[in-house]
């Protein structure tokens, strides 16, 4: 109550439940539950700790409204920016904020500067930049937004500050996409809770009702309420989860060094010279593990095994899942230029490729390979055929040589190997001839897969006309050259 009596604004983060009492009647502990305590032995990374889950608040408000140490900013280099928590911080702090912030003469991405609350009801707001989001500089942005929550958590730890609120760091501005941040605010906090819980009492979530939902689906990986919920989210778990500390791992830049490179951990330092030199040259620093420069070259040179050749590429390819299933594809997908449809003649995947709905030119072809990932990653598990429409197509969408090698490249084997057929309809002479060359001296193990379909009565000698959705344009295009008989298959609705 404010001296008039009238309700305050503000609201005591200690008022508030922990991510603990949320959906209590959902919790299972592992004593009640003989299947969760028969995989105790399965352990996520991120263990159940109703410890920590006590220190987790998420709540949906408005971040400046928290009664707690210090509130988090989220705002640009020059701590100017007009986003909806920034004004709404500014307006409630009141004019004072604005004056204490240019002393403080900006602030750099990832980084994290303080000054007080004024007229808030948090002794004090951290001001930080979050990054803005690129899909070819990714690992960069993951980086930088690791930054900025972890240092508001070290600054928070060296003020002896006893709870936070945190907003939501990617504004909508900078184009981050909100799961794949969700998922870097979430371990970072938990990894600093675990070395360092015992500085802070509270963590506040304050999110919007569009950011809530993501919230709620993220936090049982990170937070689990009980045994059970963490081995139910075991699976749902990111490919990087990052270090100790949560931050990104970038498998090329590591370098595993031994405090003693050429000994054995186990070895004396009396053994003398003879015994260190026996070693070198054996260790994994010695051999530079990891060093992926080395391993290009040797891979040009042709000297890597084939073993080696295929895990660096396995790698490889999970890089581009993960990055596929946390971008925001949505652009692409309304494109409609790659679909699923039925199976052909021998029960095997039909997908479809149509050329025409790729505007080349007009879209990021990142996000195209990207989107193809996503969508192909659980088909190719099993046979499948691919049907290309290459049928009223033009400059504006040929697909240079270079992506096409490029995707082929990076595809998992198991895409190559399960491809039983490539059905190329409408082809012209020169799509042909490209066809020719890329299959003959880019690629290998493609040519004797594709079959030149010039009519729709061919294709469906092969596929049933009813296991396959046609754009209407195909089938008006071979109706005007190969007869009218085929303008009675009705196209799909979506199309």
């Amino acid at each position: 109550m404010d001296p008039l009596g009238a309700p305050s604004q503000f609201v005591d983060v200690d008022s508030l439940p922990c991510w603990t009492d949320a959906c209590e009647d959902k919790q299972t502990d592992s004593h009640q539950n003989p299947a969760a305590k028969a995989q105790v032995d399965v352990r996520s990374p991120f263990p159940y700790r109703k410890d920590i889950n006590a220190k987790i608040v998420l709540w949906k408000g408005d971040v400046a409204l928290l009664n707690c140490t210090a509130i988090v900013n989220t705002s640009n280099e020059s701590l100017t920016d007009k986003n909806p928590v920034s004004e709404s911080i500014f307006m409630h702090a009141g004019p004072d904020l604005r004056d204490e912030l240019q002393k403080l003469k900006g602030c750099r991405t990832g980084e994290a500067k303080l000054t007080k609350g004024f007229n808030l009801a948090a002794r004090f707001i951290i001001h930080t930049v979050g990054p803005k989001y690129k899909s070819r500089y990714r690992t960069a942005a993951e980086s930088s937004l690791y930054s900025c929550y972890r240092n508001v958590l070290q600054l928070a730890k060296e003020q002896a500050m006893c709870s936070i609120g945190f907003c939501v760091i990617n504004s909508l501005k900078r184009c981050y996409p909100l799961e794949d941040a969700t998922h870097i605010a979430l371990r970072t906090v938990r990894r600093f809770l675990e070395i360092h819980g015992e500085t802070l009492e509270k963590v506040v979530f304050a999110v919007s009702e569009l950011e809530e939902a993501t919230y709620q689906k993220l936090l049982p990986l990170y937070f689990p309420r009980s045994l059970e919920e963490e081995l139910r989210s075991l699976p749902y778990l990111p490919a990087d989860i990052g270090n100790a500390d949560g931050e990104p791992v970038v498998p090329e830049r590591q370098i595993r060094i031994s405090e003693k490179p050429g000994l054995p951990d186990d070895a004396s330092d009396e053994e003398g010279l003879e015994a260190d030199l026996s070693f070198i040259g054996s260790h994994a620093f010695a051999r530079m593990e990891g060093d992926v420069d080395k391993q290009r070259r040797l891979i040009l040179q042709g000297q890597l095994s084939e073993a080696a050749l295929q895990k660096q590429h396995q790698r490889n390819y999970n890089r581009w899942l993960c990055q596929a299933r946390a971008e925001d594809l949505s652009d692409i997908a309304s494109l409609k230029a790659l679909y699923q449809t039925g199976v052909d003649n021998c029960g095997r995947t039909v997908m479809v490729v149509v050329g025409r709905n790729i505007p080349v030119t007009l879209i990021d072809m990142e996000k195209a390979l990207l989107y193809f990932i996503h969508v192909m990653d659980h088909i190719a598990v099993k046979e499948y055929v691919l049907v290309y429409f290459h049928t009223l197509t033009n400059d504006y969408n040929q697909l240079d040589s270079n992506f096409l090698k490029k995707l082929y490249d990076v595809v998992d084997a198991k895409y190559k190997r399960n491809l039983k057929a490539l059905y190329f309809v409408h082809p012209t002479f020169r799509s042909k001839v490209s066809a020719w060359f890329f299959t003959t001296f880019t690629v290998s193990g493609l040519k004797d897969k594709i079959h030149y379909v010039e009519s729709l009565q061919q294709l469906f000698t092969a596929i049933p006309p009813e296991q396959i959705d046609l754009p209407p344009f195909v089938l008006e295009y071979d109706a005007r050259e190969n007869g009218p008989y085929y303008s009675s298959y009705p196209p799909s609705p979506d199309l």
